[in-house]
């Protein structure tokens, strides 16, 4: 347990995990030692950023904002946090989880070399929160031990690849070219908002907003994104402090800066300010990593595994269409908001459903994914309608996943993004009806079926590459 415990460290570290991948693939193509070094610091180095930059967001803006946003108009309700029920569930399934998570991520590089979804997941916070749910829900179904772990790793590794096969038709659109995947457990809400965007086929890209002259400075990201969110924190801030807020002490403790009160504008400013500060820095981090991984990738992919594709992180798309990330936030945001209205109607007037508040911190990171999904299918329009179609998705999937969490004796939490609901939602309500070896055999026959897939169907003739070939 202790090599396990260092192990998994290493897995759900993204920053080593990545790294260790980009010097691997660097390894395989029998670079020298200097650009191996470099290759593999440059890659940890471009995650670090990442990280600093989603961390001063939380810490600086994005929690604020969502107790702000609760406090001023007085919602009460579940927030959907993954890192809150997985603290939780480790307590009591560590051990479980470590080992499906080690074994998951060799089953994913099974699937990738021997099915048609050649996607290498390397997100490995999200590993370790999938491992940890299907921890949980195989050992409500019955499972333990050996069995638990290998339907767990079965189980994960087809998820690791699944989600990545989703999206990929979207993310070539989105990057231009075949060389990444999008690998993060909000894979479904994506997929959903770039087939509502297919619906505005045609519509102008986000990227594309003719600003006048006088306006001009609005093409700026860090500066739209500045703006926008000042004018978000001061509106709430503002309904706020009307409300009492200066008197609460949660509040009042935002606006506490050493032995000095900041006053709210002031701090509303600023936070709008170190927003957009925050996204400058994620958008450099993936900068540096797309330009290090990707070369040192084709290692893996032409030794190991053959056309395999990394699978990172949602800030990945970031810089693809920086407008379509403020205006899928800004609207992912909305979506959850009216969802929330609706579930409170059926509570009130239908049925007993948890009321599910919109969490800054996944309307964020998803749904500025979500909108530049629904950006690349249907330009502006089609960004605009999929990442409200997103906001709903996410308000809906956890409060249907109320109820499997409760069985797995999870009252009042549940998980946020879209594909760790969905996993749940399925599995759990299988293994509340099929236990033990039953439920462990449907899990390596889900495993099985790409592979058999694979080696049965047809593949599709690449007349072209055929074309070429015979010139030759």
């Amino acid at each position: 347990m202790f090599i396990i415990d260092i192990i998994v460290n290493i897995l759900s570290t993204p920053a080593i995990l990545v790294g260790l991948l980009a010097m691997l693939g660097l390894v395989l193509q029998g670079k020298p030692t200097s650009a191996i070094i470099k290759g593999t610091i440059k890659t940890i180095a471009g995650f670090v950023v990442l990280g600093a930059g989603a961390s001063y967001l939380l810490s600086g803006s994005l929690n604020d904002f969502g107790t702000l946003f609760n406090f001023a108009f007085k919602m009460q309700g579940v927030v959907p946090n993954n890192e809150a029920i997985v603290s939780q569930a480790l307590t009591q399934y560590g051990q479980a989880t470590a080992l499906i998570m080690c074994f998951g991520m060799v089953a994913n590089i099974v699937l990738a070399r021997f099915s048609r979804m050649k996607y290498i997941f390397l997100t490995g916070h999200h590993t370790l929160y999938m491992a940890c749910m299907i921890a949980v829900i195989l050992s409500v179904g019955g499972l333990s031990g050996i069995p638990l772990i290998i339907g767990g790793s079965a189980l994960l590794g087809l998820v690791m690849v699944i989600s990545p096969a989703l999206l990929q038709p979207s993310m070539e659109k989105i990057t231009g070219s075949k060389d990444l995947a999008f690998g993060h457990f909000g894979g479904f809400g994506y997929f959903v908002s770039a087939q509502v965007g297919k619906l505005f086929k045609g519509s102008k890209s986000s990227e594309d907003i003719n600003f006048p002259k006088g306006l001009s400075f609005l093409r700026d990201t860090t500066v739209s994104i500045s703006i926008t969110m000042i004018v978000f924190f001061m509106i709430v801030t503002g309904v706020a402090v009307m409300n009492g807020g200066l008197s609460d002490p949660t509040i009042s403790a935002l606006f506490a800066g050493g032995d000095t009160k900041t006053h709210w504008l002031v701090w509303a400013l600023m936070h709008g300010i170190n927003f957009a500060a925050g996204v400058y820095i994620i958008l450099s981090g993936v900068r540096l990593i797309i330009g290090e991984i990707v070369p040192a990738f084709k290692g893996i992919a032409e030794k190991l595994v053959p056309n395999s594709k990394p699978a990172l992180d949602c800030p990945v798309v970031f810089p693809y269409a920086p407008n379509a990330v403020l205006i899928g936030f800004l609207v992912s945001f909305a979506g959850g908001i009216v969802g929330l209205l609706v579930l409170g109607m059926i509570n009130t007037n239908l049925i007993p459903v948890a009321l599910i508040l919109p969490g800054v911190i996944p309307h964020f990171f998803c749904g500025a994914s979500a909108g530049v999904f629904g950006n690349a299918q249907g330009g502006l329009k089609g960004c605009i309608a999929g990442s409200f179609a997103h906001g709903l998705l996410i308000t809906f999937l956890p409060a249907i996943c109320m109820p499997v969490m409760g069985a797995l004796q999870f009252a009042n939490t549940t998980f946020s993004d879209a594909d760790f609901s969905v996993v749940g939602i399925l599995i759990g309500n299988v293994a509340q009806y099929v236990q033990g070896y039953g439920l462990l055999a449907i899990c390596l026959v889900l495993f099985a079926l790409p592979i058999v897939y694979n080696l049965v169907a047809p593949k599709k003739v690449n007349k072209e590459a055929d074309e070429k070939a015979y010139s030759k």
